[in-house]
Formats: structure tokens, sequence, C-alpha cells
């Protein structure tokens, strides 16, 4: 292999994406460590460069090509020949051979030591270099591991498969105690959603936990049908029909626990993709401290739920947790003394001392049918899972107008795009401003693991974002990943809001089409409106959450 010699400092200066006395701190601090860490690993950790920067640049100046490692087929063939520690100290994977060269793809080319020992392992023919991120290198290699681990257990399906006397409905069959080992592995990780996915090779099985998607298990597509089959003779749906999407619902105990699961299947290219959302109906009861808004959001919160009359919005696109609080509201408020009515898609969850009411489009029942029986059963509060179109919006505002508490969902950006949003689906600005009486805004941000979280510094482009919310030293943190947080960083998720309140000054102004800009800005100067980030980057500043998280989610 020929050696190139690269000094990784004074090319990122030469780029101009660091400076000279940035250099200089970073090398001060290798030599702290004792040479430990790496030149580009604490120019990262600095917050100078993002890995992708150095990619780039490394990418440029060696001249190889830079590769997107998920568009690759695994060799496990090739892999194999390998010895796996000897891969991942070169942080290379082997992805495929033709007649000259072996392509290994690496996120560290400047690593001569390794990939020599690489290249003399197999000299049948010379490797040839790609470069990949280091993220995507360090996923393949938790890829290849789960294959490993899940290759024993395929195997099993596979053989009672072919037995004669295999039965998809047996609750001992090897395919039925495979998808309660999937379930138990996802309520062990807190994940909210299990998706089975087929590609052309595989099946994937990923897990979201805390928002986000985890591989979990990969598993030969031979086993495919009969897992897909068993999930939906579990949902009561047609094991026949794999041409368009089912809905379905079952419920399974669990580690003497009882989950309800919302099932749903939609056909792709090559098989039907099934989405499993976890319900657990002991976590459903929360309090609205619990949610995490700060003590002066929550204050307004508990103001506006225990509102008379009026309409509160909450948005956020899917997965923020808008049903969350719905709930957590409603809960606070519920009392023999009132009557709450809600109309649902699907009712996810049973809450004591509420009217809880299912649409039912088939029959003609939905959100707009069920709002209009509700102003004949002499409610207090009315929650509608969501405003869906123009003949439900004008029945919430008009039962806000007749002395009705209404609270619903809406899918926008933030807090003053609901106005607009509201006007283009046809009502009256002049029954926005008599009708609506607030808006939340929401995102749901990861929690930084209590148990490894250390001071970090994070990028110097995301500092300059947050400058305005932030002071001259500010602290932040991050989880850098432990056993109990599964080496991820995070533990948990919690809310970070926006809320507009709807003052007399807002409220002539919607009368009059004000702009969601100008809305905003004579909010904020009113005190009635703060902007999500400001939320966001406190809890970042408090150590809770991590700076990234909260650009992760708002436009900063």
């Amino acid at each position: 292999m020929i050696k190139q010699v690269v000094r990784l400092g004074d090319l990122l200066i030469d780029k101009g994406l660091i400076t000279q006395d940035q250099l200089m701190h970073v090398l001060s601090l290798q030599k702290e460590s004792n040479f430990t860490k790496k030149l580009g690993e604490l120019l990262i950790q600095e917050g100078y460069v993002t890995y992708k920067e150095i990619a780039r640049e490394l990418s440029s100046q060696l001249n190889i090509e830079f590769i997107d490692i998920y568009g690759e087929e695994l060799d496990f063939k090739l892999i194999s020949r390998y010895p796996m520690h000897v891969l991942e100290n070169a942080e290379a994977i082997p992805l495929r051979e033709d007649d000259e060269y072996i392509y290994i793809a690496t996120s560290n080319p400047l690593n001569y030591d390794a990939l020599e020992a690489l290249e003399h392992i197999v000299i049948s023919k010379p490797i040839k270099l790609l470069l990949a991120l280091d993220e995507d290198v360090r996923n393949i290699f938790q890829r290849i591991e789960i294959i490993q681990n899940t290759k024993t257990i395929a195997e099993e399906v596979k053989r009672e498969i072919s037995d004669e006397a295999y039965k998809s409905d047996n609750d001992e069959s090897a395919v039925m105690r495979l998808i309660t080992l999937i379930i138990k592995d996802a309520i062990i990780r807190n994940a909210s959603d299990i998706h089975i996915e087929p590609d052309a090779h595989e099946v994937s099985v990923r897990c979201r936990v805390d928002g986000i998607l985890h591989e979990i298990f990969v598993f030969e597509l031979a086993i495919y049908n009969a897992i897909a089959s068993r999930i939906k003779i579990l949902g009561n749906l047609d094991i026949s029909e794999r041409r368009k999407a089912q809905d379905g619902r079952f419920s399974m105990e669990i580690d003497k626990g009882l989950y309800d699961f919302r099932l749903s299947t939609t056909p792709t290219f090559f098989g039907e993709s099934i989405v499993m959302r976890i319900l657990d109906q002991q976590k459903i009861l929360l309090k609205l401290i619990d949610l995490g808004l700060e003590d002066e959001n929550l204050s307004v919160f508990e103001n506006i739920i225990n509102s008379p009359f009026g309409i509160v919005l909450i948005t956020g696109p899917t997965g923020s947790g808008k049903t969350t609080t719905l709930y957590a509201a409603l809960n606070e408020i519920k009392s023999l003394e009132n009557k709450i009515l809600t109309v649902e898609d699907p009712i996810e969850y049973q809450l004591p001392l509420v009217q809880q009411v299912q649409v039912n489009e088939k029959v003609g029942f939905g959100f707009f049918a069920a709002l209009k029986s509700f102003l004949r059963q002499d409610p207090d509060v009315i929650m509608v899972g969501e405003i869906r179109d123009m003949e439900t919006l004008n029945a919430a505002a008009q039962a806000s107008l007749t002395g009705h508490l209404v609270f619903s969902t809406l899918h926008t950006n933030d807090a003053p795009s609901a106005i607009s949003r509201m006007v283009q689906m046809g009502l009256e600005p002049y029954l926005i401003a008599d009708s609506l009486l607030a808006v939340v805004a929401q995102r749901l941000v990861r929690k930084n693991c209590e148990y490894c979280k250390v001071e970090y510094k994070p990028h110097k482009n995301l500092l300059a974002k947050v400058a305005p919310y932030v002071s001259t030293a500010p602290l932040f943190y991050k989880g850098k990943g432990c056993p109990k947080c599964n080496m991820s960083g995070y533990s948990g998720r919690l809310m970070i809001v926006e809320i507009l309140q709807i003052s007399d000054t807002v409220s002539l102004m919607i009368s009059n089409n004000a702009s969601k800009f100008e809305i905003a800005k004579t909010a904020q100067e009113e005190g009635m409106f703060t902007p999500m980030v400001a939320d966001g980057v406190k809890k970042a500043l408090q150590g809770i959450i991590p700076l990234e998280e909260v650009m992760r989610v708002t436009k900063g």
C-alpha cells in the first residue's frame, strides 16, 4: 500500500475549516492525552469540524472515492475471510471483489498499519480503498454481529417451516416464539414501535427507541412469510391480502404485564412492511408535570386547560407526543363534576371518567359526525383526535363559541402556523379570533443518560445558531454511552414546547388577516409567546439534553 503523507491539521487550515490557533489548541490536548486520542477525534470533540467535513477533504486529497456503504450488499463470504478483530482495528468493511481488486470501505484511510495487516491476510489481490462515514462503518459492524447472533433462531424457524407438522397458529411454534422474543426485546429497550421490513435479500427488524430507529434483528428472507402471516393472524387481518394496507390490534401478556399492539401493514416492493405500535396501559396516566414542561410553561398550560371555553390546539409532526399531551391534560381536569367526550382514530388508551368514541368511517361516523352528536350529549370538555377537514374545524369552532372547551391536534411546524392552516382550511378569520384560546407546538427530544453524561463542546456552527439564547461561556453536556443506556448516550425523552396565547391584540390581528410572522412578533413582545428553540436551549444548558437534539427538531 502506498503511503501518502497527509497532515490533517494543515489540510483543514488550507480549506478554511479551522484556524492555526484551534489546531495548536487541539495538538496540546493530544499531548495531554499522551497521544491516545487521534487529531481528528479531538477536532470533532472541540466542535471545530464534523466527521463529514474531514471525510470530504480526505476523499479529495487522497483521491479515494467516497461511498454510501448502505447502498452496498454485504458479501458475508468475503467478510468471513478476515478475522473480525482485524477488521475492527482497521475500521474497515470488505465489500466486494472483481478480477483486479478487493474493495474495502474504511472510515480511517490514514490508518496504514492496520490496513496493511488486512492486505497481508488475503494476498491474491491488492485492496482498493473506499471512504465511508465512521458512524456507518460502526453500524455495519453492529449489523454483522446481529446477523451472527440470530442465525440459530432463524435456522430453527426454517426447520419447523419445512416440517409438515408445522402450523403457524401454534403458540409453541418457533415462529410464535420468535415473534414473542422480538416483542420482549423491544419492551426491554422501552421501544415505542417495532418495524419488520423485507428487502431483496433479508428481513430487518428495527425498534424505535426515544424516537430513533435501531436495528435489533436481521433474518433470512425465507422466514419472512411465516412471521408476517402469524402477526396478521394475531391482529385478525386477512393473511391472503397482500396488495393493500390493513390495520389491526391485539394484546399480549409479556412478563406479567398486559400490552396492547396497534398493527399496520403496507405493501412494498419486496413484501409487506409491518409496524407494531406498543401501547403500555400503565404509562399513559401521566401528569402534566411528568411531560417535562418548564415551571413557566407548566403554569401557562395549566391556566389554559382550566379555561371554561375555547379551542386549544396541540400541533407538531407525527410522533411528537401530541396524543400523550392531550391525555395528560384530560387526566388533569377530569372529575365527577364535568363530562368529557373524546373522538379518536384509533383509541390508544382508556381513560377513567372519560367517554371515548372510536371513529368508524365505514359506516359514515367520522370526526365531524361524532362532534355533531357530542353537542347533544351535554359535555363540558370535548377532545377531537385530529382536525382533518373544514367541517370538523367549523364544528369545533362552533362548539367552543357555545361554551365548550375543545382540545384537538393539527399538523403544523410551529404554533403561529396553526392560524394560517386554519385559514387555509376555510375557517373565517373572525371565527378563529373568537374561538382560539391557545396553540401549543411541541417536539420530543432525547434526554442525556444521567449515568454517563459529560461536558462537551458543540460544533461552532451550532453555537452560532443559538447565540441569542446563551451566555458568553455556556456549558453543554452529552451522554458518551454506557451499559445503562445501551451505549447510546440517551435515556428517555421529554417535551420542548412553544405556547402561543391569544391575547386581545393578537385576536384583533387574526381578524385583520395578519401574517404568522407579525403575530409571532407581537405575541413575543407581549410576553405571550417564546420560540421553541429557547425552551430547548434552556434544557440543554441545564444538562438535560444535548444541544444537537434541539437543532434536530427546530429551525433554530
